[in-house]
């Protein structure tokens, strides 16, 4: 214990197994955590998504991936993993995706890992890492691996995901859960979950780049935004009929024509709802495509109430929108649907359970207007993603 104390107190090593690619448009939970800990000193090699589901036929947005991923994956079986920054190397392994529950292709796909993984520790003299692992098909790459602190970041319900084989993740989800020495979630319900099987379960909810958000308070606004009328009521992230209500978003859009909707980000492949091709053709609703992160914060900065329409289902039920804070740290009012994470954060926050309610919500916050500094900083808090990796550092220290 007291080496690993030392190690952690001291940066060491860090194995973190993602479920998102680096250079993903949308960062999430995994990229943060990972930049945190190589900004205080760690060494990370961040092997990316090995594909919980099976691609979709006929898709060619899964096409294009599985073709990227050959091509990384060859690259990386032959020369390593990619140094991307003096402390960080980014993996991608070469396997067949949502094969995990087939016997031979399964330990075909563990074989690969685990030597493209004890490659990387011997040439990079990575000493007892720290395993930081996102999802449950790891135990057998770790086995005869010395490592150090065992952690599971579980960060959504993966079983809620179409195209997860549930039975086979939940199975290797409850061999992770009963030998991890520390689990952190995202979401109350997840924390129930999670504590059912291990007592050392944390409640740690996503946060924000606060520094980032407010970098733009003089920025010049958009070319793109400054042609839109306010009042201006923007959503961020992937446009998906599974996780965004655009049946909700084109009523209030026809209800009320004088208010402009923004909707930030790319469609994803394969929907089956015509809500967003309707919402097109609206005159009050704005499809800008995608922004890079470091140009996000000019877009919100220049809105006047950030949304969360999103559906309620078993998979939204866990989520905690990495929105709600990016949104208060912009200085934006927000109107939400009424998610799980909302009983525990309310700061800034109307709640609205339908169509009237939603347009009662909107109108008080247009009202309210946009919250000053003081209140940000006072809403934010340490829910910094700094503050939030040195309370997760002394949690793996107090339990290994």
């Amino acid at each position: 214990m007291n080496d690993f104390i030392e190690q952690t107190t001291h940066p060491g090593d860090c194995i973190l197994f993602s479920t998102a690619d680096w250079d993903e448009p949308y960062w999430t939970n995994k990229q943060h955590c990972a930049e945190e800990l190589i900004r205080l000193g760690w060494r990370v090699l961040y092997v990316e998504s090995i594909g919980l589901r099976a691609p979709i036929v006929g898709s060619k947005k899964d096409l294009n991936r599985l073709l990227l991923r050959l091509r990384k994956g060859l690259i990386g079986y032959f020369f390593g993993a990619t140094n991307r920054d003096k402390h960080l190397w980014v993996l991608s392994p070469l396997v067949f995706p949502g094969a995990h529950n087939h016997k031979w292709i399964g330990r075909f796909n563990q074989f690969l890992l685990q030597w493209s993984l004890n490659r990387h520790i011997k040439t990079h003299s990575f000493t007892k890492p720290l395993i930081w692992t996102y999802h449950p098909y790891i135990l057998t790459l770790i086995k005869r691996l010395q490592h150090k602190a065992l952690i599971y970041h579980c960060v959504d319900d993966l079983t809620a995901l179409p195209g997860i084989n549930v039975a086979h993740f939940s199975k290797a989800e409850e061999e992770l859960l009963n030998v991890a020495d520390i689990i952190f979630v995202t979401s109350i319900s997840l924390q129930k979950k999670c504590q059912r099987i291990n007592d050392n379960t944390y409640f740690f909810p996503n946060v924000v780049d606060f520094e980032h958000f407010i970098r733009a308070s003089n920025a010049t606004i958009p070319e793109d935004l400054a042609k839109i009328p306010e009042p201006r009521l923007i959503y961020h992230g992937v446009l998906s009929d599974f996780k965004v209500d655009f049946d909700l978003l084109l009523k209030l859009a026809k209800k009320k024509p004088n208010w402009n909707i923004i909707l930030i980000g790319e469609e994803r492949e394969g929907q089956g709802c015509n809500s967003l091709r309707e919402l097109q053709s609206l005159s009050n609703v704005y499809m800008l495509g995608f922004k890079k992160y470091n140009d996000l914060p000019k877009y919100l900065m220049y809105a006047n109430v950030g949304l969360l329409p999103s559906n309620i289902n078993v998979y939204t039920k866990s989520m905690f929108p990495m929105k709600y804070f990016e949104y208060l740290a912009s200085g934006l009012p927000i109107v939400s649907t009424p998610l799980e994470f909302t009983k525990s954060h309310k700061e800034g926050l109307l709640i609205a359970n339908d169509l009237n309610g939603f347009i009662v919500a909107v109108d008080m916050q247009l009202q309210r207007g946009k919250l000053d500094l003081m209140e940000r900083k006072k809403i934010i808090g340490d829910n910094t993603w700094s503050a939030r990796m040195k309370k997760m550092l002394n949690l793996i220290n107090k339990y290994s």
